[in-house]
């Protein structure tokens, strides 16, 4: 959607010479009522954002790290383990804080612990030390854990609430722009110049300091968004219904289900774009990791994008979890593709992936969710904490990959993405009961 058609166009003025933009108010009250929602609508926006370049980043530390520290690809994809394990580790209590205190505060937390694990990266590349970067990526996600959390709710509020979805689904794209650039920049400023020889120390220190530069503006970044959260007064979202922690929650078995699924999905969508890098270099000799990052997994998370925007519109005629059994489906086709294909083909077996990934989480979040009632906080943390599979499952893909074929290691999310099939063919039903959580 254009939002600058007339006639909410940008208006160019002349004023004394000075040319002045008088932007019609009503691109603003697309999103929100009150001009005073503005700057918090902004920031709360911007958080999708940061936490979109934490997490594609990743991917290139993966593949950046392995010649650095000479360790395997099962070693280096422990940076997936740090971070998600980060999340899961933090996911409630993050929640557990915001109910306590306030949403803003739980911010607050987020940002300064993003900004001190993003920091925490130079002492890491000046020790050369594999183990001190994984604990600032975990310090790191313990931040996003915060940030995740409040975001939603926040959006929710800053406005009318029949225009919740819209100013949730503007947010989100810049989750999506993050993860469109993250490969860009990690190409330009981690790769570029850092591909040679590095059997020297010269050289493996060389490389390491190559994250420095990254990782302070990321830290300066944050840190000036935090100030400005602080200085800015910010609406409370109602925080309804404490939390109750009732196991016979998983009783409702579409719940249960979900929380496998997301693990599954969390896991496989982790560890393709974990050994994407990888996967590319080794299948199209000549090709190098900056290309691998800037062209082939910037061109993945595109479709990634693209398919998360037609998926949503698609739902308005196919129901979801129609969408989600025919999406998951073709992306196990797709992972076997990147199996038995060769070179290019392989390769565009393996990025497609990204565009039929696009709708996974949230719908298999919002199946899960359904007919909770009082226990809605409950489960939605329990789906929330199943991103450990992005913990688990990468460093298996990288044991295999290491150990036999980097395109034998696509056969785990093939597998993965069976249960995402399945939940959306069978697994999303709610039993009928007339037992009450």
């Amino acid at each position: 959607m254009n939002y600058l058609t007339a006639p909410n166009r940008i208006e160019a003025v002349h004023t004394g010479g000075v040319l002045s933009l008088n932007i019609n108010n009503r691109i603003a009250n697309y999103m929100i009522t009150e001009k005073k929602y503005l700057i918090p609508f902004i920031l709360v926006t911007s958080l999708f954002f940061l936490w979109g370049i934490a997490n594609i980043l990743n991917s290139a530390l993966i593949a950046h790290f392995q010649p650095v520290f000479d360790i395997s690809r099962a070693q280096a994809l422990l940076v997936e383990t740090a971070f998600y394990f980060g999340y899961f580790t933090i996911a409630l209590p993050a929640g557990l804080y915001m109910e306590k205190h306030s949403y803003k505060k739980g911010i607050l937390m987020g940002l300064i612990l993003y900004s001190i694990g993003a920091l925490l990266f130079v002492p890491a590349a000046k020790s050369l030390t594999f183990g001190f970067f994984l604990l600032a990526l975990y310090i790191i996600a313990s931040g996003l854990a915060f940030l995740e959390t409040a975001a939603n709710p926040y959006v929710t509020i800053l406005g009318k609430p029949e225009n919740a979805t819209q100013r949730l689904n503007f947010s989100q794209s810049f989750n999506g722009v993050a993860l469109v650039v993250g490969p860009w920049l990690a190409g330009t400023l981690i790769f570029a110049g850092n591909e040679g020889d590095l059997s020297s120390l010269e050289a493996k220190q060389q490389a390491a300091n190559a994250v420095i530069v990254p990782y302070i503006g990321i830290a300066v970044v944050v840190a000036l968004v935090a100030l400005f959260f602080w200085r800015t007064a910010m609406p409370e979202p109602d925080k309804g219904e404490k939390m109750r922690f009732d196991m016979a929650i998983f009783k409702k078995r579409h719940l249960t289900f979900a929380v496998l699924a997301q693990l599954l999905y969390v896991g496989a969508q982790a560890s393709i774009w974990g050994i994407t890098i990888n996967y590319v270099t080794a299948l199209l000799p000549g090709v190098s990791k900056e290309d691998a990052s800037k062209i082939y997994l910037a061109s993945g998370t595109l479709l990634f994008v693209i398919g998360r925007f037609l998926g949503t519109f698609i739902m308005n005629y196919v129901k979801p979890q129609r969408l989600l059994a025919v999406y998951g489906l073709i992306a196990v086709l797709l992972a076997l593709g990147g199996v038995v294909l060769d070179g290019l083909a392989a390769v565009i077996s393996v990025l497609s992936i990204n565009f039929f990934m696009s709708i996974m989480f949230p719908t298999i979040f919002a199946l899960g969710v359904k007919d909770l009632h009082a226990q809605t906080k409950f489960g939605s943390s329990l789906i929330i904490m199943a991103i450990v599979g992005g913990a688990i499952l990468p460093p298996i893909v990288g044991l295999i990959a290491d150990h036999g074929n980097i395109q034998t290691a696509f056969i785990i999310p093939a597998i993965c993405f069976v249960s995402v099939f399945l939940y959306g063919m069978w697994g999303y039903r709610i039993q009928p009961s007339t037992e009450q959580i």
